[in-house]
């Protein structure tokens, strides 16, 4: 694999890419992106679903699987209040009677929290170091973004109770001061884009200014209509420092525009630099990312 401008992993640039010399202000997603203390959901969520969802007439397991997959990660990065309203409404035209999306997502935190409690329990007690359960290479990136004075903001579909919480036991907290935002009990009053306008609104800044780092479709959409600049992360979340990236997430944030595709931070300082205009962009020399991780 040839190096390109000191990458030592994949980079891929869409077509479209262009230096930004003025970003001001950066928004990291959290889960799948910074955190991994909940990698794994998929694997809560999915089996829940189709374990709830009344069965068609000659449908398997595996169909239902499949259907919750497409509709989970359809909604990924979104408040999980979201996914927990398409399933009742799933389980309504299969003629079932659904119970509150709020019990189904009081359910599945039940279950995703006993997947994750070792994680919780080792970072707590010091038996887990913060940085092996951060998506590889993630805090020199945030240190040197703070270095370079540009002001951090956090936004996550996760509850933001835990979102702080789990950011505090990552040593993250300073990184974002109070600029931590996550899901709340009345869901209509938080998503990603109302944060991506209150930056724009309090800060008087422009859109172009703009700068965000997500795993989700979401965060990347919401960027590019605001006129930002947007890295996907395909993070290999299972397999973290891999370096490959994850096809699922890497199809899924090219087709809602995402400027740039990574598997991980190992090249983000350099990348920083390449968008920040201080170095050659490098479109014409785009490293295919050939090298992937299937779902």
């Amino acid at each position: 694999m040839s190096n390109v401008h000191g990458f030592t992993g994949l980079v891929e640039f869409s077509p479209g890419f262009a230096p930004r010399p003025g970003i001001t202000h950066v928004l990291f997603d959290f889960d799948g992106t910074l955190s991994l203390i909940r990698q794994g959901w998929p694997d809560v969520m999915v089996p829940m679903f189709a374990e709830m969802l009344p069965p068609l007439p000659g449908e398997t397991e595996e169909d239902r699987r499949r259907l919750a997959f497409e509709d989970i990660m359809r909604l990924n990065g979104k408040q999980t209040i979201y996914q927990m309203i398409q399933l009742a409404e799933r389980i309504k035209e299969r003629g079932g009677q659904p119970k509150d999306p709020l019990w189904y997502k009081h359910e599945y935190l039940r279950r995703l929290d006993l997947r994750i409690k070792d994680r919780i329990k080792g970072l707590k007690d010091g038996s887990i170091k913060p940085d092996d359960m951060l998506v590889y290479r993630a805090r020199p990136l945030l240190e040197e973004l703070c270095r370079r004075g540009l002001k951090l903001h956090l936004a996550s579909g996760t509850d933001v109770q835990f979102v702080k919480q789990e950011a505090e036991l990552l040593g993250l907290t300073s990184y974002f001061g109070p600029n931590i935002h996550g899901a709340l009990d009345d869901y209509k009053r938080f998503s990603k884009q109302l944060v991506i306008e209150a930056i724009l609104r309090d800060y008087k800044i422009p859109g172009a200014n703009l700068l965000s780092f997500g795993d989700g479709y979401v965060e990347i959409q919401n960027t590019k209509e605001a006129g930002g600049l947007a890295v996907a992360v395909a993070s290999d979340e299972a397999h973290n420092g891999s370096g490959r990236m994850d096809e699922w997430k890497r199809q899924r944030l090219l087709g809602v525009g995402a400027d740039v595709v990574i598997p991980d931070f190992r090249d983000a300082i350099v990348l920083l630099r390449i968008i920040l205009g201080e170095v050659e962009c490098p479109v014409a020399k785009c490293m295919p990312a050939s090298t992937v991780s299937e779902k």
